[in-house]
């Protein structure tokens, strides 16, 4: 579903304040893998995972989702392709629109727009029937503006809305990062669920090394710009937290110490 070939990515490139973000990234992801990306901060996590959506160009290599070379492709090209949650709740929905108006912008992602009605009788009908899975009772409150929903209702609501016409390719980008602990469980219960059920393809950064090894078929870490561990099936089940942190220290030539709070 998504290959990348030696994607290399600068920051200020030729200034005195160039950063190297990528550096000769491979990752070949196969329909319905649900990958986990760990890594320690500016490691490349967010950046891998803007460059495969579009929003930063990059410097050299390809990329290509579902056979189609997208290298050249704009972002709002890709959005066609590709559907992303972002770590802050208020990015993924307009708050001054109604939950049904946000519903109804999400529902025509990809399809040709003209004028007419923005909300009908039987997309209201669709919309509830959606809503009511995630449990949270907004099924009730189409009119309501989402700008008056909590933070972990908006990611609920922008976890529905990123899937659901049923897109190539799911980024989430530390998508339980900003919420409370009890919040973060939910939406990583709906994400486990949505995920699941229409078999979506999924790249998911986490800082969290518990949420890494639970979730998914496979897990990839990066540290300094470079993919430095890529596991998947019963190597990926027998990982423990402790593994992780070792090979980590090892892949940086260090001594393996007990700084559990580098990656967590």
């Amino acid at each position: 579903m998504i290959s990348l070939a030696g994607i290399t990515k600068y920051f200020h490139r030729g200034s005195i304040n160039e950063i190297l973000a990528l550096e000769d990234v491979n990752l070949n992801v196969r329909a319905g893998d649900f990958i986990t990306i760990i890594g320690s901060n500016g490691a490349g996590k967010s950046t891998l995972l803007n460059c495969l959506a579009g929003s930063y160009p990059v410097d050299e290599g390809s990329i290509f989702i579902d056979g189609e070379n997208v290298t050249s492709w704009p972002e709002h090209k890709r959005a066609g392709e590709i559907s992303r949650v972002f770590q802050n709740p208020l990015l993924g929905t307009c708050a001054s629109l109604t939950i049904e108006q946000n519903l109804a912008l999400a529902a025509r992602r990809g399809k040709p727009h003209g004028l007419g009605l923005g909300v009908k009788k039987q997309d209201r009908e669709f919309f509830q029937e959606n809503l009511r899975h995630l449990g949270l009772m907004l099924e009730d409150r189409l009119k309501d503006k989402v700008g008056l929903l909590s933070g972990g209702q908006r990611q609920a609501l922008t976890m529905l809305m990123a899937t659901m016409v049923r897109p190539k390719v799911l980024l989430l980008d530390e998508h339980t990062a900003a919420l409370d602990p009890k919040t973060a469980h939910q939406i990583i219960d709906l994400t486990t669920r949505v995920v699941s059920e229409n078999k979506l393809t999924t790249l998911m950064v986490t800082h969290n090394m518990k949420q890494a090894l639970q979730l998914g078929d496979r897990l990839v870490m990066m540290h300094q710009s470079q993919v430095i561990l890529d596991v998947d099936g019963d190597e990926k089940a027998r990982l423990t937290i402790e593994d992780l942190i070792e090979r980590f220290y090892t892949a940086r030539g260090e001594e393996f110490s007990q700084d559990r709070m580098l990656l967590v």
